[in-house]
Parts: structure tokens; C-alpha cells; sequence
């Protein structure tokens, strides 16, 4: 693939299978080679309520690994309840607006030299009026990085979402696994097939339960696969 400079969208097999996880190992890299890193949780459901107001855990994991302070910048679209969002914006009244999302990712564009965009549950993912995460991704228009949840029936739901990310026209900038489940069998098996599903290696692999050294080591990897760093941020 073609390393970006702009940014990547980051995707997942389904909900909790370590999108961010993977996406702040990844960004904590990037900010530390000196980059300007924006980061944004277009929509989350599944917050707690705060005196500033609705906060989810996801947003201020990415904010914190970069040091980023302006919560509504970065998570547009919060809803209390953990269930889908179009669920979640349809009880709360709202209208997930997609161009106002790549708004605001337009203006963080401005602000930093790389962008990490990461999604919510999977590729398809409704967020109300007909529209999904596909639909996001499409209007953002970065490179795609498909987290893959390693437990059993992964196989299933990675090469159904590789294959319809190519099929957007949006380029697949290619795979990470994410061992979720340490009572996989035959996780080494499984790896080998999904590197013939969908057509290339893992960009990493992150162990189940990996300690803040091996995450790090495994952002700097990830980084250098997938950024470019501007010669007046070196």
C-alpha cells in the first residue's frame, strides 16, 4: 500500500475487538516521532455522565495518548447507552450528520500533520437515515486499517469486511490482529488463513493482555508501516 501523510480510518471485524486498543499504541507513536496528531471518535455510544458533560472511555483513551484536550472536537456524536448508534442518536433525538463530522475533520487537517479517524462497532455499522460507517469512511476518504478481534469466527467477519472495504473504492491499507480471546485454539492457524483471505500479512499482531513496553514497541512497528513523517517534523 501507499503510506498517507493525511491520515487513516480505523475499523474493526465488530465491537469489542480492541479498535482502540490498537489505535492509541498507534497514535502515542506517531506523537512521540514529533508528529502534530489529530484523533477523533466521530460517534460513541456508551458513556457516562460527568459535570462536563457525557464522556466516553474510547474518546479520552485516544485523547490522552496524545494529549488532547478538546473533548467535543473530538467526539462530535456521545450517547449514554452501550447499543448501536442509530439506536442510541434515535432515542436521544438526534441526527448523526456526516457532513458536519468531515467538517471537523477538515479543520483538524489544518491543525495536525496526521489524522487517526476510528470508527464505531464494525464497517457496517448503521448510524441512522440509512447511512453507516462505510458511509463515514467514504466521506473521509483516508486509507482503511481493519482490527481484527482474534476468536473464533474472526475468519468469517474479517474477509466479509476486507471485501467490502475494497469494494468502496476507499484503499485498505491493511489488517492488525488483536488476540481478545486467550483461549483461541490454534491462533497461530488462524493467523496463516487470514493472511490468505485477505491478501496480505498482518501490518501486527498484539497479544492478549500485553504490558505498556510490547504496546509501544508495537505502535512504533505499526507506525512505520503506515506513516510517513513530514521532513520538518523530523
Amino acid at each position: 500500500m501507499s503510506p498517507s501523510t493525511s491520515g487513516v480510518f480505523v475499523t474493526g471485524t465488530d465491537t469489542e475487538i480492541g479498535k482502540t486498543f490498537v489505535s492509541t499504541a498507534l497514535v502515542a507513536a506517531a506523537h512521540r516521532a514529533g508528529l502534530r496528531v489529530g484523533v477523533m471518535k466521530p460517534v460513541a455510544s456508551g458513556a457516562v455522565r460527568t459535570p462536563a458533560g457525557l464522556r466516553n472511555d474510547d474518546a479520552l483513551a485516544l485523547m490522552s495518548a496524545v494529549g488532547e484536550t478538546d473533548y467535543d472536537a473530538t467526539n462530535p456524536y456521545c450517547f449514554e447507552p452501550p447499543i448501536s448508534p442509530d439506536l442510541a442518536a434515535a432515542e436521544a433525538g438526534v441526527t448523526i450528520d456526516i457532513e458536519q463530522i468531515v467538517s471537523r475533520v477538515r479543520v483538524r487537517a489544518v491543525q495536525s500533520d496526521w489524522q487517526l479517524i476510528e470508527g464505531v462497532g464494525g464497517w457496517r455499522a448503521p448510524l441512522g437515515g440509512g447511512s453507516s460507517i462505510a458511509d463515514l469512511a467514504r466521506a473521509v476518504g483516508f486509507p482503511v486499517v481493519l482490527v481484527v478481534g482474534l476468536r473464533l469466527g474472526c475468519l468469517n467477519h474479517a474477509a466479509l469486511s476486507a471485501d467490502a472495504i475494497r469494494r468502496s473504492g476507499l484503499c485498505f491499507a491493511g489488517w492488525v490482529g488483536n488476540r481478545i480471546d486467550p483461549a483461541m485454539q490454534r491462533p497461530e492457524d488462524n493467523l496463516s488463513t487470514l493472511e490468505s483471505l485477505l491478501g496480505a500479512p498482518p501490518l501486527a499482531v498484539f497479544p492478549h493482555g500485553a504490558d505498556e513496553k510490547t504496546r509501544s514497541g508495537l505502535g512504533e512497528s505499526l507506525f512505520g508501516r503506515l506513516v510517513v513523517v513530514p521532513k520538518n517534523s523530523q
